[in-house]
């Protein structure tokens, strides 16, 4: 069924991808109609998100950012299925590196020092990667969750991968880092989905106790590499730049839990400058933080 489902769906997506940028941005304000007015997809979730980070906007503001949000959404969701069959000039002319982003890169690789990068689901990420990929000397790897469906994970695959970035799965993400630990490198974890509460950090980030992944932190400490914050920033409409900054050039060094607490802080501060833009319609607190135990 699975397969039925994917070669069904192949052509469609092709056909997507190869719209011009003009006619894909009159297809996503057709699908927000669809997605935002006619079914209201994880609606409920995106209030709920949005009223528990900012409980003290007015509902009509809440209202405003819920809707401009599914706007970005569906442009977001075309764009990525453009990254099938952009060009590399296109990619690089759509989503670039602030200069001092490219300069803090190229000083790592001068050093001939290999980085962690964590970042969230803000902006889009997608391109972001892309972007890296063809404007940096560091060889990118993601880690990533792959799909339960072989075959939309293997279109996946294809579409971050275009332009040279590799992926790990989570599960292998330490072994395959150490694997390379001669090659100069660029390891990205994305750091703002949810663990199970009992294998998490725990932090303060929008308004709530939240739990983070522990990998991010655990792993730089490990590896003892330079952990780098990196955002992307819508600029307008199709097009985004990408901003870093070093959160700790020696986390093998820093208490437990610092690292997880700065990359997380960075997040919160930059979602609350652009927070039409990240992902509310993901379920980021479906978990309660555990008691402490007595005894």
């Amino acid at each position: 069924m699975d397969a039925v489902v994917y070669y069904l769906t192949l052509p469609f997506v092709y056909l997507v991808s190869l719209l011009p940028f003009r006619l894909l941005y009159l297809l996503s304000d057709f699908l927000f109609l669809i997605l935002y007015r006619v079914l209201g997809y994880r609606r409920k979730v995106v209030l709920s998100n949005l009223r528990g980070s900012f409980p003290n906007k007015p509902d009509a503001e809440i209202d405003r950012l819920c809707r401009d949000f599914y706007s970005f959404f569906c442009d977001l969701l075309l764009e990525t299925l453009k990254t099938l069959t952009m060009s590399r000039s296109e990619m690089e002319r759509r989503c670039k590196l602030t200069s001092d982003a490219r300069q803090l890169f190229d000083n790592y690789a001068a050093g001939n020092k290999s980085v962690i990068i964590v970042l969230g689901h803000l902006g889009n990420w997608e391109w972001g990667g892309a972007a890296f990929s063809l404007q940096c000397q560091q060889q990118l790897y993601v880690i990533y969750h792959p799909l339960s469906n072989k075959y939309f994970d293997g279109l996946i695959y294809r579409m971050r991968t275009r332009f040279g970035t590799g992926l790990i799965p989570m599960k292998e993400a330490f072994r395959e880092m150490v694997k390379r630990r001669s090659e100069l490198t660029a390891t990205a974890f994305i750091a703002d989905q949810t663990p199970f509460p009992e294998n998490a950090f725990w932090v303060r980030f929008l308004n709530r106790d939240t739990p983070v992944f522990k990998g991010t932190e655990l792993i730089s400490k490990k590896m003892a590499r330079p952990v780098v914050y990196v955002f992307v920033k819508r600029v307008k409409r199709g097009f985004y730049e990408l901003g870093a900054e070093t959160l700790s050039e020696r986390p093998d060094l820093t208490p437990e839990g610092e690292i997880t607490a700065l990359h997380t802080a960075k997040l919160e501060q930059h979602i609350h400058t652009v927070p039409e833009t990240w992902l509310w319609s993901h379920k980021r607190w479906k978990y309660k933080k555990p008691s402490p135990t007595v005894g």
